[in-house]
């Protein structure tokens, strides 16, 4: 972990501010590659992730930006309220779930925020002669987030904007964009999750290999929890078992026993809760395994999957 300064704070569109974090007393920080993110601790004790958003050739500084969400949990009302010029963060090195891969061509789609990782991965691609294009959409141009600066860079020709309250003729159109699969093409897809959903089973519709799609999400979709009903989750180490109520994750029933397990984003996002499982099957309900992953059931995110059987025996 680095305790970092902000160094400066901006606000780069309606409901968006950017954050650039240096170390203290000057110096170079850790490389990182397009498409990572960073662990930030926030003011209350929240932990969130945050894509880094400047060009990784730099070495001085990072660059996060987080959106006011209103059905905020607290995390991003932090940083707009709590976060100021000067401030000390305690942050973690970079990690990369959502690397490029090497192709003749990518395809990048942002929806809102999401533009963050893809315009780390723009300005590499654009450093190293590569080819693609990036689809941007927000609601308006207020809620563009770095619009300027795409707009100067050397790569705003490669570039285009998609408004929800422009004209029909500028509207994504996500069939007509991806109808004819390219073999030689891979797509990345960030944003809020019914973005990625529509343009995720767009192109499987019109015949994209899943290999070629990459994805990562900033938070999940609301669960239709219902009809959850209770179960267990053992302990192999003690035998201890523990109940987990309709409502209650795994996460807070084994709190509440004492049992302490390290989450982040408390949604099925970020992996940090990853754990292993050796008995049961799971119900699971996050965006960080690949289906095979979750088809094996030896592994479950418990801040947010729960049990299909009447156990779960965790490695814990």
């Amino acid at each position: 972990m680095l305790q970092l300064k902000v160094v400066r704070k901006r606000a780069e569109a309606e409901g968006i501010a950017s954050f650039e974090l240096a170390r203290p007393e000057g110096g170079a920080l850790p490389g990182f590659s397009a498409g990572a993110h960073i662990d930030v601790q926030l003011p209350g004790g929240l932990v969130r992730q945050y894509s880094l958003c400047n060009d990784a050739a730099e070495s001085q500084r990072w660059r996060i930006a987080v959106l006011r969400d209103p059905a905020s949990r607290g995390g991003s009302a932090a940083m707009h309220d709590a976060v100021h010029e000067g401030d000390l963060l305690t942050v973690s090195e970079p990690r990369n779930h959502f690397p490029l891969v090497h192709a003749q061509r990518s395809l990048l789609m942002a929806g809102g925020i999401g533009v963050t990782p893809l315009l780390c991965m723009a300005q590499r691609l654009a450093a190293t002669g590569a080819e693609f294009a990036l689809h941007y959409s927000t609601r308006s141009p207020a809620r563009t987030a770095f619009r300027d600066e795409i707009a100067a860079s050397r790569f705003a020709h490669r570039v285009h904007f998609h408004h929800d309250d422009g004209d029909a003729a500028q509207k994504l159109d996500a069939a007509a964009l991806l109808a004819q699969p390219d073999p030689g093409t891979h797509l990345y897809v960030c944003g809020p999750a019914g973005y990625i959903e529509h343009v995720v089973g767009t192109a499987r519709a019109a015949g994209w290999d899943d290999a070629h799609i990459h994805l990562e999400y900033f938070g999940a979709a609301p669960q239709d929890s219902a009809s959850d009903g209770s179960f267990e989750v053992r302990l192999a180490s003690s035998g201890r078992t523990v109940g987990v109520a309709p409502g209650q994750s795994v996460v807070q029933a084994l709190q509440a026993q004492g049992v302490e397990i390290l989450t982040s984003c408390e949604q099925g996002v970020c992996g940090t809760c990853l754990t292993r499982v050796l008995e049961g099957q799971c119900d699971h309900r996050d965006h960080y395994l690949t289906d095979e992953e979750k088809a094996r059931h030896d592994q479950f995110l418990p801040c947010c999957s729960r049990a299909t059987t009447p156990v779960l025996v965790l490695d814990l």
